[in-house]
């Protein structure tokens, strides 16, 4: 594999994410982030903050507390990442709503629309016309 295009920070990253996931399944308590899905861990290059991109099936007032829990098991997750992971420095966990789910279901029905129309269209064109 390319040295540079799958550096140290993405593989860290990738540890992150699955140990992450993993914690917050089966070791914190808290009845709030028990709907949480990890879906992506970026990592600055010197491995001093991770923000963990996370989905909840929560909406609006629920989802608030969802990340006010994520917020208060931070530092057991950080400290439970620290006994997993052999790192000199233990990133900082900051987590973020990940918003490329709902963008991405917009970007397919967008698709699905232009497709009905353009065959639609296309039918139309075929039809055979009786002027002539």
């Amino acid at each position: 594999m390319n040295k540079s295009t799958y550096n140290r920070a993405d593989r860290v990253a990738d540890q992150i994410r699955m140990e992450v996931a993993d914690i917050l399944m089966r070791k914190i308590k808290d009845p709030r982030v028990r709907s949480v899905t990890v879906t992506d861990v970026e990592l600055t290059k010197d491995l001093r903050i991770a923000r963990v991109y996370v989905t909840t099936m929560e909406q609006n007032q629920d989802e608030r507390h969802v990340f006010d829990g994520l917020a208060k098991a931070s530092g057991f997750v950080r400290a439970e990442l620290g006994r997993r992971l052999a790192l000199r420095y233990l990133p900082e966990l900051i987590f973020v709503k990940d918003i490329s789910g709902p963008r991405a279901d917009r970007v397919l029905k967008l698709l699905e629309g232009l497709h009905r129309e353009q065959s639609h269209e296309d039918r139309l064109a075929e039809t055979p016309r009786a002027d002539a």
